[in-house]
């Protein structure tokens, strides 16, 4: 009985799981086959020696790290408030997250444009109340950059950890603090290690997708901050160079595929902390 019905399922899996193979694995495969145009390996060369493609890398994942911390820093106490908060909190804190899917990226990064620019929201609330007496450069930088990326990405962040924070059992905190245990400890010795799995999945998913993100860093950074993404996108649209931008996209789903491998390996374990 139990064969038959996975049989079953896997007969209704098989139309999604051609179309994935088909609009996923095969493009995907073609890719790699690209980046090795000739069976040379000189693209790959290029992009590990060379200190431009090199820099560009390394400040992706700089900005990516910067990114996720901040994330971290504050969707934490988010998903700790949700986790606990009643029915009306709840469902507003819920429809707060949920609320920036429904809009498009781009017209959220041309809203941040609009409140970071010299003349924007931001710059005049800080003039009129006299904390500045030139504009501020929030936009065009590294910093225009991290605010837009830490807007989009927060929600990805939120709710891994809320959920795994739902697997927390309330009662061995309340037990923890029956026992004389102050709240801080109660929260560092339990609350924080059951929550761990969720911080690791939301970590390593704000941290590939800030990896590859392509439209906000393009547009708040004004072409002063270049991330990997815009570099492939570079080597496309404007040198046509198809081998070396499949290249550096391999380059790109290693160091994707290499992070979900760490993750697994070391991410998807909790326990509480010995004393």
């Amino acid at each position: 009985m139990a064969d038959a019905r996975e049989r079953l399922l896997l007969l209704l899996a098989l139309p999604a799981l051609v179309l994935l193979l088909g609009l996923f694995a095969f493009p995907v495969l073609r890719l790699l086959a690209m980046s090795v145009e000739g069976g040379s390996l000189e693209y790959f060369e290029k992009a590990a020696l060379d200190g431009l493609y090199v820099s560009v890398l390394a400040d992706s994942l700089r900005i990516a790290s910067v990114v996720t911390g901040i994330c971290l820093v504050l969707a934490y106490p988010v998903a700790l408030w949700l986790s606990r908060a009643g029915r009306l909190g709840l469902a507003l804190g819920l429809f707060a997250l949920l609320l920036p899917f429904w809009t498009s990226v781009l017209v959220r990064t041309y809203a941040w444009m609009v409140l970071l620019g010299r003349n924007g929201v931001m710059n005049r609330m800080l003039r009129d109340w006299g904390l500045i007496d030139a504009p501020v450069m929030l936009l065009y930088n590294t910093s225009g950059v991290l605010i837009g990326m830490v807007h989009v990405l927060l929600p990805y962040m939120v709710f891994p950890i809320y959920a795994a924070l739902l697997r927390v059992d309330p009662d061995l905190g309340r037990a923890a603090e029956g026992l004389g245990a102050p709240a801080w400890r109660a929260f560092t010795r339990i609350t924080l290690p059951l929550s761990l799995p969720g911080v690791s999945a939301g970590c390593a998913l704000v941290f590939v997708l800030s990896l590859g993100f392509f439209i906000t860093p393009a547009l708040l950074g004004g072409g002063r901050v270049i991330m990997i993404s815009m570099l492939i996108e570079q080597q496309v649209r404007e040198f046509l160079d198809w081998p070396f931008a499949a290249a550096l996209s391999a380059v790109l789903l290693a160091v994707t595929l290499g992070i979900y491998a760490l993750v697994g390996r070391f991410g998807g374990k909790s326990h509480l902390a010995t004393p």
